[in-house]
């Protein structure tokens, strides 16, 4: 899409007031947030307002939620850490040629993307690949840098290495899959049940583990021929980490991506002595801040690979916004293979 500004543009008419969904004490997500009208934001110097058109939900919407993130935004906020949309207002210092553009990328706080419009900072947001719907877009930017970060940058995959990928059927991991076979690994998805196995198999995976009907670490040795995994990948925790670190190949990678499951593993560092291992944090969002020009680069790249076909985002569901209540449901009940999209009309 041309990013030249026209007339009708930049005369777009801004309501004062927007639907936006708040949380107003810590909680589950059904429980404490309720949609609202608010005041629609104003972008400051380097901002840009988004018309948001699709928003993607991701696990730390519910931590923000549940007041166990990381950041604690004042009440009441409203979260949100992913969207595709369109650019209608900037603030001072931002080229008025980008208005009109659809874009796609983090809100500013870095939450508020479930809403109808949401502030951004002009740099955190970039153009949405051509060819890439609203719901793709809106779920792109944070899982597929992060596997890419995390495989690519911390890891440093090689080609003929065994990728285990933890969650493997949710957002982060089926990101994880294709981005281990596009760096050349032969990749093991790991998830709580058949279906969730066979989807993983549909996007790529070589081989499957469902951890919920066996023993992982026997699995693991019949797949890798009790070699191990040179590369984990873990957005998960929880009381895995520890079998599966105790299966690692000599000088394999451990990536610390997240804690789905609630509990932090404390690993025994005896194992990484024994094993030559290394345990690797993977925190993409600093790496964003810390790193603009090689988050940039690594975003070039995954888009260049969206358009030779090489990954692909897999939407699970899509619901108007209203439907918020409806999707956490569906994310609480443990049954999403991919992402779930929230549209506004």
């Amino acid at each position: 899409m041309s990013t030249e500004a026209s007339p009708e543009l930049e005369a777009v008419d801004i309501p004062a007031q927007m639907m936006a969904w708040q949380v107003s004490k810590p909680g589950e997500p059904v429980d404490v947030m309720a949609l609202a009208e608010v005041p629609v934001p104003t972008p400051g110097p380097g901002q840009v307002l988004i018309d948001v058109w699709s928003a993607g939900l991701n696990f730390p919407d519910a931590l923000l939620a549940r007041g166990t993130y990381q950041e604690k935004p004042p009440l009441p906020f409203t979260p949100g850490l992913e969207l595709c949309g369109e650019i209608v207002a900037v603030g001072e210092g931002v080229q008025t040629t980008r208005l009109g553009e659809r874009v796609m990328g983090t809100p500013a706080l870095p939450y508020g993307s479930l809403a109808e419009f949401a502030v951004a900072e002009a740099l955190d947001v970039l153009p949405a690949p051509t060819g890439l719907d609203d719901a793709g877009a809106s779920v792109f930017h944070i899982a597929y840098q992060t596997g890419w970060f995390g495989l690519y940058r911390r890891a440093n995959l090689r080609v003929g290495e065994t990728l285990l990928v933890h969650a493997a059927a949710g957002g982060v991991g089926s990101a994880a899959i294709q981005i281990g076979k596009v760096l050349g690994a032969r990749v093991i998805a790991a998830a709580s049940s058949d279906e969730k196995c066979a989807f993983c198999t549909s996007i790529g995976a070589d081989a499957t583990i469902n951890y919920a009907a066996g023993n992982i670490r026997e699995e693991l040795k019949k797949l890798t021929g009790g070699k191990g995994p040179d590369v984990v990948y873990d957005p998960v925790g929880g009381d895995l980490a520890e079998p599966v670190f105790r299966s690692i190949a000599w000088r394999g990678r451990y990536l610390v991506v997240g804690f789905a499951q609630g509990s932090i593993p404390s690993l025994p560092l005896n194992l990484a002595l024994l094993k030559g291992a290394s345990i690797v944090g993977v925190f993409w969002g600093d790496f964003a801040r810390r790193e603009p020009k090689a988050n940039a680069a690594g975003l070039a790249e995954l888009a260049r690979w969206y358009g030779e076909g090489k990954i692909k985002p897999a939407i699970d569901l899509k619901l108007p916004m209203k439907e918020l209540l409806a999707a956490y449901a569906r994310m609480g009940s443990r049954q999403v293979q991919g992402k779930v999209v929230m549209t506004n009309p």
